[in-house]
């Protein structure tokens, strides 16, 4: 079992049945992360089921779209943690800046001592800044707070040497080198977010959310207890690159 992991998941991921937030998909979240009990956790969670930078108005500059995606974060930090009280899972959201006593100001060591409590970190409101991604502050938090792996769960199901809704050709990796993703910017992640991990040494699993116990299924072959790896990619520093036949 994995001592400590993050986990990122993006906002649409919350988002279905014509509603800002499909309960069903949270409760299932909820549910996978109790079963790891024993790994500590931190989430990581966007907000593009409230606003993406790239549907921004013409009239809204980069920084002042960034800010209102941050405050998407948070609303749905504060949304996830009062859901997943119904599950009797506990957490604590965090944000890099004070928002009175809404949230809790994020220190490693506040998150150490929380996740210690059994408590998962849901870090909201990105790093404060403008430009940064939600998969940039995964990867981040991540090398802070030495988690071995950081897991993206997102729509696309792995890394694929092209984007496959593209071109139908494009092949889906096994395994893969940070250097690889770098070099021939493959943009299922963010290439700042695969630039941290790699210098941090900080091993990556990019993967769908939408299969079942997708998450739990992850930091299990992440850590060595599962069979095999699950239909993902692993990312790594140093790896043999492996496609899926």
């Amino acid at each position: 079992m994995l001592k400590r992991a993050v986990i990122k998941i993006s906002g649409e991921e919350l988002s279905g049945n014509g509603e800002v937030f499909n309960d069903t998909v949270i409760d299932g979240i909820a549910g996978q992360l109790k079963a790891l009990s024993g790994t500590e956790l931190s989430l990581i969670v966007g907000g593009g089921n409230f606003w993406r930078g790239r549907d921004s108005k013409p009239f809204l500059d980069r920084a002042s779209s960034d800010q209102i995606g941050m405050l998407g974060t948070v609303m749905n930090g504060l949304y996830l943690a009062e859901r997943f009280k119904l599950s009797g899972l506990k957490s604590t959201v965090m944000t890099p800046f004070p928002i009175g006593a809404i949230t809790r100001l994020y220190t490693r060591e506040a998150a150490w001592e929380a996740m210690g409590r059994g408590h998962v970190v849901i870090h909201a409101g990105g790093t404060g800044h403008p430009y940064f991604s939600t998969d940039t502050i995964a990867a981040l938090r991540a090398a802070e707070l030495a988690a071995e792996c950081v897991f993206y769960a997102k729509h696309i199901d792995g890394v694929y040497t092209d984007d496959p809704r593209k071109n139908p050709g494009a092949r889906k990796f096994r395994r893969v080198t940070y250097k690889k993703i770098i070099e021939d910017r493959l943009m299922a992640a963010d290439v700042a977010a695969m630039a941290i991990s790699q210098e941090a040494g900080t091993d990556s699993f990019l993967f769908g959310l939408d299969g079942k116990d997708s998450i739990v299924s992850a930091c299990r072959a992440a850590s060595g207890q599962g069979r095999d790896l699950p239909a993902g990619t692993m990312i790594s520093v140093s790896c043999e690159e492996e496609y899926y036949v």
